[in-house]
């Protein structure tokens, strides 16, 4: 059984590693309130844009916006990978690479790809295993906004356009609740047909003021950068809701050690206090004997 001292001193270490976890946990938790309020909000407005994109896309030639749907061989591939800039969340940065991994490893193994990173982790974690990483952008989750994230969808929308890249897809974890996130590989461009269902068998027919082109101009960009911006608000609750969790595990983990290291502690002064009056009874009885 280890000593007294030493007892006492992990005692106190996992104390202060359990209020460390706690108050993490409680600041994920106030950071999360904030991000899947703003996710909410958005997914309805995102949901719809994209329906409207994907029902125009299919009757679009190239003249009108439909560069943006073009469907050609895929050689060129970019991945964007959406993480964090920071650990001590679980899976969440862990799922993102190896979801990006399985694309380059899977679906796209031989390709030339490439890798724009929103993120830290996926970032650094990506380069590592020997990905072209082309851009990285760590700094969009201190003041994450549509602003931020538009730029980047607009390079990369140019880039597909030019025919840098024949595919572009997202990779991210979609929040769900602060317990669940799902690693998500969503295409970015080309722009997808819709799918065919029992209801919905043919696309729905719009009537555009003032005019298809100029509608058609304005809303394939603007739609493509509220999918880019969705997915990282996605993201980011999910960061959120993953470290909440993780630091929550880690107190209660925490928690139940320092029980038994209490207990522990206890048993070992037990012993000690127990084997310190064996000797005084021994001492007395040898003094009355001699």
């Amino acid at each position: 059984m280890a000593g007294l001292k030493e007892v006492r001193e992990r005692i106190t270490s996992i104390g202060s590693t359990m209020q460390i976890t706690s108050a993490m946990k409680m600041v994920s938790a106030a950071k999360l309130k904030r991000a899947q309020d703003a996710i909410t909000q958005m997914r309805p407005y995102a949901g719809k844009l994209k329906e409207i994109l994907e029902n125009l896309s299919a009757n679009l030639d190239a003249s009108e916006g439909g560069a943006y749907a073009t469907e050609r061989p895929i050689e060129k591939v970019l991945i964007i990978a959406v993480s964090s800039n920071r650990g001590l969340c679980g899976g969440f940065n862990s799922n993102v690479n190896k979801a990006a991994l399985a694309l380059t490893n899977g679906n796209y193994a031989g390709k030339d790809i490439s890798v724009l990173a929103i993120g830290k982790k996926s970032g650094e974690f990506l380069k590592r295993r020997g990905l072209n990483i082309i851009e990285r952008n760590d700094g969009v989750f201190d003041n994450l906004s549509f602003d931020t994230i538009a730029p980047i969808a607009e390079r990369v929308m140019e880039a597909f356009v030019a025919g840098k890249y024949d595919r572009v897809d997202i990779v991210y974890n979609q929040f769900k609740n602060a317990a669940t996130q799902v690693p998500t590989v969503e295409q970015f461009l080309p722009v997808a047909p819709p799918e065919a269902s029992e209801e919905n068998k043919s696309n729905t027919d719009y009537i555009y003021e003032p005019g298809k082109a100029e509608i058609v101009q304005d809303l394939i960009p603007r739609s493509l950068k509220t999918q880019l911006y969705a997915a990282t608000l996605d993201s980011h609750a999910s960061e959120h809701g993953a470290r909440m969790t993780a630091m929550h595990k880690a107190t209660d983990n925490a928690g139940a050690l320092l029980k038994e290291l209490k207990l522990s502690y206890n048993k070992a002064r037990q012993a000690a206090i127990t084997n310190e009056i064996l000797e005084i009874v021994g001492g007395a009885a040898a003094l009355e004997e001699g």
